[in-house]
C-alpha cells in the first residue's frame, strides 16, 4: 500500500469540510490536514448566515421600539451606531474562528494556510509544497458572481456588504434571492432609502408562489422600492454617488450599488479539471450518489457541487462521507423534504414542495391562512402571516408547508420533522394546537382553499 503523507486532505475550511475533517480524524484515528486561503468557517460562519443574521436580528430592533409604543412603552429618541454593530459582528466572528480552530487542533488535524491545488489524483500542493493522501476531499463553496455590466467595478457584493464602514443612506440592490431581499430588509429597518431592481417578474424565483407575492407587498408597505422586469445597462460614479442607467427608467441615483444576483462554485484555477476531476458547464464538480467525483480518490461536498446550498446539507453531506469512507458503510444524501428559510422581514420558512411544483405530478389541495399576527393588533403594524399546506388528494399526505410571518423559521423547523415523517393532513387535524400562537394555524386549517388540480 502507497506511503501517503496523510489518509484525508480536505481543500476549503468550510462548515462541511472542517466537520468530514474532524470527525476523520476524532472518530477513526485518520491522519488529516485542512487546506484554508481565508478564514475558517467558510461562508457561512464568516460571510454568510452568521453575520447576517446578526445584523438581521440588529435591524429587527427598530421595528421593536416602533411595536412598543402600542403596548405603553415609551422609547423617546432612538438612534443607531452603525460602526458599533459592525465592531460587535466582528468580535463574534473571531470568537467563532477560534472555536473552529480550536475543534480542529484538538480534533488532531492539521491547518495549512493557502490555496489547495490538486495535482493529481493523490497530490496536492499548497505554498509551493506537496501533499500526498489517500484520498482528497473538495470543499471549496461558492463565490458570489456579478454580470458583465460596464461600471461592474463599482459595485459591491454580499461579501463586502457585511463590512461596510458606513451605513448608507441610499442603496440599490441588484437581485432577488434571498441574499437580496434579506439585505433589502436589513438596510431599509435601519434607515436606508432601498431600492431592489430584479429581472423577473416577483422575488424568490424557486420559492411558493403564494409566499413570493406576500412577501414582495409587505417589502413595499415598509418602504422598499421592487422594480420588476427591470435591468441594470451600467454604472457610473458621479460626484453625489452613483448613477444607474436602467432599461425600464432612464436613470436613478445612489450611494451604493449591491449585486446579489447568485454565487458560483468556487472550482476555478485550483487544477481539478487537469487532474481529470469533472465539472458541470456551471463550474460545479460533478459527483456520484457518494460524493465521488470522476477521479475515484477525489471527493466533493457542499455548494461547491451545487446541489442544496445549505449549511446544514454539507455537514449532512460530510458525515455521510465520513460513514462511506471509514466506516464501512456507504451512506448516500437524501436531498428530499429540506427546510429552508429567508431571513427576510418578515422571513419565509419552507419545506417540501411548492404549489406548483407539487401540482406537477400530484392531484393536491390547497390549505391557506392570512391573518394579521396577534402583537400587531396592539403595535398596530400593517403586517401580515400567510400559511400554506399542500396535501396531496390520493394519500392525505402533506407535501408542502410553507410560512411568511414572524417566527416562520422557527416554526418551519418543526413542521420539517412531520413532512419528513410522511405526515399526513389527517394528522396535522387530529393534532391539538397551543393557543394563542400563530403555530396552531398549521393544525386548525379544516377547508381547502381550492379544490381543483
Amino acid at each position: 500500500m502507497p506511503n501517503y503523507d496523510f489518509d484525508l486532505i480536505t481543500i476549503g475550511g468550510g462548515s462541511g469540510g472542517v466537520r468530514a475533517s474532524r470527525f476523520a480524524a476524532q472518530r477513526h484515528g485518520k491522519k488529516v490536514a485542512v487546506i484554508e486561503n481565508l478564514r475558517i468557517g467558510g461562508t457561512c460562519v464568516m460571510r454568510g448566515c452568521v453575520p447576517k443574521k446578526l445584523l438581521v436580528y440588529g435591524a429587527h430592533f427598530a421595528h421593536d421600539f416602533e411595536d412598543a409604543e402600542g403596548y405603553g412603552w415609551d422609547t423617546g429618541e432612538i438612534s443607531h451606531n452603525w460602526s458599533k454593530l459592525m465592531a460587535a459582528k466582528t468580535g463574534e466572528l473571531d470568537r467563532l474562528e477560534s472555536i473552529y480552530h480550536r475543534l480542529l487542533r484538538e480534533a488532531g488535524v492539521e491547518e495549512m494556510t493557502g490555496t489547495g491545488n490538486v495535482v493529481d489524483a493523490h497530490t496536492v500542493e499548497v505554498a509551493g509544497k506537496t501533499y500526498t493522501a489517500e484520498h482528497i476531499l473538495v470543499a471549496t463553496g461558492g463565490w458570489p458572481t456579478v454580470p458583465d455590466v460596464p461600471g461592474i467595478e463599482h459595485a459591491i457584493t454580499s461579501n463586502e456588504a457585511l463590512d461596510l464602514e458606513e451605513l448608507p443612506k441610499r442603496i440599490v440592490i441588484v437581485g432577488g434571492g434571498y441574499i437580496a431581499v434579506e439585505f433589502a430588509g436589513i438596510f431599509n429597518a435601519l434607515g436606508a432609502d432601498v431600492t431592489v431592481i430584479i429581472r423577473a417578474d416577483n422575488i424568490l424565483r424557486g420559492f411558493d408562489q403564494t409566499m413570493r407575492d406576500a412577501l414582495c407587498d409587505e417589502m413595499r408597505k415598509k418602504g422598499i422600492k421592487v422594480m420588476a422586469e427591470c435591468q441594470v445597462q451600467s454604472i457610473e460614479k458621479i460626484e453625489t454617488g452613483y448613477s444607474l442607467r436602467l432599461d425600464q427608467v432612464d436613470f436613478i441615483e445612489t450611494d451604493l450599488v449591491m449585486y446579489a444576483t447568485g454565487r458560483a462554485p468556487n472550482t476555478k484555477g485550483i487544477g481539478l479539471e487537469e487532474a481529470g476531476v469533472k465539472l458541470s458547464s456551471n463550474g460545479a464538480i460533478i459527483v456520484d450518489e457518494f460524493s465521488q467525483t470522476s477521479v475515484d480518490s477525489i471527493y466533493a461536498i457542499g455548494d461547491v457541487i451545487d446541489r442544496v446550498q445549505l449549511t446544514p446539507v454539507a455537514l449532512a453531506e460530510g458525515m455521510a462521507l465520513v460513514r462511506t469512507l471509514y466506516e464501512g458503510k456507504p451512506t448516500s444524501m437524501s436531498y428530499e423534504n429540506i427546510a429552508s428559510a429567508v431571513f427576510s422581514q418578515p422571513p419565509i420558512g419552507s419545506v417540501g414542495l411548492s404549489e406548483a411544483d407539487a401540482r406537477v405530478d400530484y392531484d393536491v389541495e390547497i390549505y391557506q391562512s392570512r391573518f394579521r399576527p396577534m402583537k400587531h393588533t396592539l403595535s398596530g403594524r400593517d403586517e401580515h402571516s400567510v400559511m400554506k399546506l399542500i396535501v396531496d388528494k390520493a394519500s392525505d399526505r402533506i407535501l408542502g408547508a410553507h410560512m411568511m410571518g414572524m417566527d416562520a423559521p422557527e416554526i418551519i423547523q418543526g413542521i420539517a420533522i412531520a413532512v419528513k415523517a410522511g405526515a399526513t393532513k389527517a394528522d396535522f387535524d387530529a393534532t391539538i394546537g397551543i393557543h394563542p400562537t400563530a403555530a396552531e394555524e398549521f393544525v386548525t386549517m379544516r377547508e381547502p382553499l381550492r379544490a381543483e388540480s
